[in-house]
């Protein structure tokens, strides 16, 4: 079992296509966010996780998604998975974390003990892009 993909979205949906296969929507993807200068701040980006359960797969694991600001663990998601051998399936990870400042959060994500796939998000105040 291993990790296909991991980004932050805005929203995940799943529809039916032509010979009844099944489509994964993703929209809004990001990796970083304008806000106003309302700190300290709760944010929650939700966290689409693509997974395959490959044929040697015994179908179970962990996923575990772990953020970080500056080396600092600062929340965790642990949920156990549960895919058939040779399918494919997503899961979705949203942790709330308080922000004191702009910058930057690392979600390490990982399944069972393997290396951990790091995305970054990055909190900007909107006076940045202008």
């Amino acid at each position: 079992m291993y990790i296909i993909a991991a980004v932050f979205v805005d929203d995940i949906s799943m529809r039916e296509s032509e010979g009844s296969t099944t489509r994964i929507d993703l929209t809004g993807i990001q990796f970083s966010s304008a806000v106003e200068n309302n700190f300290p701040m709760m944010f929650a980006p939700h966290l689409a996780v693509l997974i395959c359960s490959d044929m040697q797969s015994s179908g179970s694991g962990v996923l575990e998604v772990t953020y970080y600001r500056g080396g600092e663990q600062i929340a965790r998601n642990v949920q156990p998975l549960q895919i058939e051998p040779g399918m494919f399936a997503y899961r979705l990870v949203r942790a709330e974390m308080e922000f004191g400042e702009p910058g930057t959060i690392e979600a390490h994500c990982r399944i069972d003990q393997n290396t951990p796939l790091v995305i970054p998000y990055t909190l900007k105040l909107k006076q940045e892009y202008q």
